[in-house]
């Protein structure tokens, strides 16, 4: 690998692993601890990793997210299964907002495939447009806006204006940053202005994301939790976030991969 691949490897395997190792980064990659250590200094320097005793993890903060192709694989089925209970909460005649983003792809998969008839989607998102093409049940809507190529979505001012003239029934959100202190956040200007358009637009607004997303935060912020009307995440979302989302008033909704189902709980 050269340098380059070395520190995208890192940072692909830190946001999977929540951290890493020094030595086992070294082994993955077949190169000494020395190499490795340079790679962090320079991933660190960049703001997107924090050095701790014997290794590394993301930084809280996120100063960029991954490019699409690379998040496509993290946490794979935990996405599907968020996907299949989003489906679950659509009704038939209903108008959608689907955000940008590997877990929002595994909402329209599955809700493709569910019962709901005479559905209107919405989105930003390159892939899911392209997906849900060939849908005869699904009416499409894309926002347009400026390409974001890393993301395969549109973004900025133009994507938000679409939505001063329509009414979202349900949105279904992606985040790759929120917690209960700061709610949620991303590091794109052009990401929050159509976020928080849709959140206007919208009756009912779901955060549909993981558990590895909690406890970062970016630095445009979108909403503080309450604003939310629901929360799709897994089992592995601390104790104590399930309880504050509880007291913020908002239906969380936990996946289980491992016994392969899921359960509404608090709110």
């Amino acid at each position: 690998m050269i340098p380059e691949q070395r520190r995208d490897f890192i940072y692909r395997y830190v946001h999977e692993h929540t951290l890493a190792s020094f030595k086992d980064l070294a082994e993955l990659m077949n190169v000494s601890h020395m190499t490795v250590r340079r790679d962090i200094q320079m991933l660190e320097a960049e703001g997107k990793v924090v050095s701790i005793n014997g290794g590394v993890k993301l930084n809280n903060m996120l100063k960029l997210e991954l490019a699409y192709s690379e998040k496509s694989s993290l946490r794979h089925e935990i996405k599907q299964q968020i996907g299949k209970l989003a489906a679950m909460l659509v009704e038939p005649g209903q108008t959608l907002y689907l955000d940008a983003g590997t877990t929002l792809f595994e909402v329209a998969r599955a809700i493709a495939a569910s019962n709901c008839f005479n559905l209107t989607v919405v989105t930003n998102d390159f892939t899911i447009s392209s997906y849900l093409m060939d849908m005869p049940h699904i009416s499409l809507y894309h926002t347009g806006g400026l390409v974001d190529r890393r993301n395969r979505s549109c973004l900025g001012n133009s994507a938000a204006n679409f939505f001063n003239a329509i009414n979202i029934d349900v949105a279904f959100l992606s985040s790759s940053s929120w917690d209960a202190e700061r709610g949620m956040s991303t590091p794109s200007e052009g990401k929050a202005m159509v976020k928080a358009a849709v959140l206007r637009a919208s009756r009912r607004t779901v955060l549909a994301s993981d558990s590895s997303k909690y406890g970062k935060y970016g630095m445009f912020h979108i909403c503080n939790l309450q604003q939310l009307t629901d929360i799709i995440s897994d089992a592995e979302l601390p104790e104590a976030a399930q309880q504050q989302i509880e007291q913020a008033g908002v239906k969380l909704h936990l996946v289980d991969p491992e016994v392969k189902h899921y359960a509404q709980v608090r709110g």
